[in-house]
């Protein structure tokens, strides 16, 4: 508490006065948090002082509780004020700038400087940061500028942020959520051993009133929102998730059944993660694919066949936009899987009648990106579509083998 006043102090945060007459003061309160290491073992003991914005006037807060009866006149935001993200990252942005970074266009957390001994790159996430880049100078000279303006803490290599573990070797990288996924089981209730080797039963279609509503439905939602962020490390467990995020409204017994079975195929597949390569070619390539009656509760497609292209389109543009800003070449056509030859050939088909007038948008869009030559659309077997284990469920000798065309990997801890 002493180390949080002191940083807030020095940083002249407030001026200490009495309070004005006619004014309200916002409270504060003291929020406590053991930060862990990936492994689980303790790293610090935190505490931060949080205003009570719900409160909020204009202004001033109460002094902490246990020191001297004044109030604090604020002339930065603190924790808890609903200004406080906007005026934090102003700030930041505002410093970073005067060090010639610059904020991308395509991630506006995501600042860079270029110069002639290559490139750093800053990625921020409220107070947390990752610096990376080619520039080494220009990363000790980016550490020690923002050790003048802010309270900083180097913690070293890169190893765990935001709940995903980073290790590397001369082989690649690797990341997974292995601490994460464990505290999800926990939190699950989850003790025994039994383990699945599909995170969803093959040819079991959930629908909207399947078994009956839970007493409670508390529990289920975090546990699918707190799956929705694994997904990061784990794609194998997308279409999962995507099936059990539909009924979080009004979730039922079947619905928590289909949530367990992804938690069990969790535990026996605990430290899977992602492997990105040393020796990738960082040429960006696509599937895509629809699951078109994969709904049982209308027929209607989930992901329709055009509007997915038009969505794989527009999230390749955004990658390209963005590895440009990393210094990456992406000057070439990006090609574009797709098992369906009707949807290739409407999308280099510039007449449209009855049938496809209701997709018309989407196909200017992905044909006047064809005709840049920024993509071209290629056709694929069935087979070969990568990109169905996000659309359907998979028996499990295709599940995985599919698995392990998406790099993801078993890595145990060293």
């Amino acid at each position: 508490m002493k180390e949080e006043l002191d940083a807030l102090l020095k940083t002249d945060t407030w001026d200490l006065v009495d309070l004005p007459a006619g004014k309200s003061a916002i409270g504060c309160k003291w929020v406590y948090k053991i930060k862990t290491r990936s492994d689980g073992t303790v790293d610090r003991y935190k505490a931060r002082l949080v205003a009570k914005g719900f409160t909020q006037t204009p202004s001033g807060f109460s002094q902490p509780p246990g020191f001297s009866p004044k109030v604090c006149r604020l002339r930065w935001a603190l924790y808890g004020l609903k200004q406080a993200p906007r005026a934090w990252f102003a700030k930041f942005s505002s410093t970073i700038s005067q060090h010639g970074f610059s904020a991308s266009s395509y991630d506006l957390a995501l600042f860079f400087r270029r110069s002639d001994h290559g490139i750093t790159l800053l990625l921020l996430y409220v107070d947390d940061m990752i610096i990376t880049g080619d520039d080494v100078q220009g990363i000790q000279d980016l550490k020690r500028f923002l050790g003048q303006h802010f309270e900083m803490k180097d913690l070293g290599p890169l190893s765990y942020f935001l709940g995903l573990e980073v290790s590397f070797s001369s082989d690649g990288y690797y990341l997974t959520q292995a601490k994460y996924t464990s505290n999800l089981i926990s939190r699950a209730g989850i003790t025994d051993s039994k383990i699945v080797d599909t995170p969803i039963e093959y040819n079991n279609r959930l629908n909207t009133h399947d078994g009956e509503p839970l007493p409670d439905a508390i529990l289920y939602r975090q546990l699918v929102g707190s799956l929705v962020y694994l997904t990061v490390t784990r794609p194998d467990i997308s279409y999962a998730v995507h099936i059990v995020s539909q009924f979080m409204a009004a979730p039922r017994s079947l619905h928590y059944v289909a949530v367990l079975r992804i938690l069990r195929y969790l535990k026996g597949t605990l430290f899977h993660g992602l492997h990105f390569s040393s020796q990738s070619s960082l040429i960006l390539q696509a599937y895509s694919d629809a699951d078109w009656a994969g709904d049982p509760t209308d027929r209607r497609s989930t992901t329709r066949k055009y509007r997915a292209l038009a969505d794989t389109t527009a999230e390749l543009l955004w990658l390209r936009w963005l590895l440009q800003d990393l210094g990456i070449d992406c000057s070439t056509a990006v090609p574009i899987h797709c098992d369906n030859r009707s949807a290739i050939q409407i999308a280099h088909n510039d007449v449209f009648h009855e049938r496809t007038k209701h997709i018309e948008i989407d196909c200017h869009f992905v044909r006047h990106h064809l005709l840049q030559g920024t993509l071209q659309l290629r056709s694929v077997s069935s087979q070969d579509q990568l990109a169905d284990i996000f659309t359907k469920p998979m028996p499990s000798g295709r599940f995985r083998d599919l698995i392990s065309k998406l790099k993801l990997v078993s890595v145990h801890p060293t």
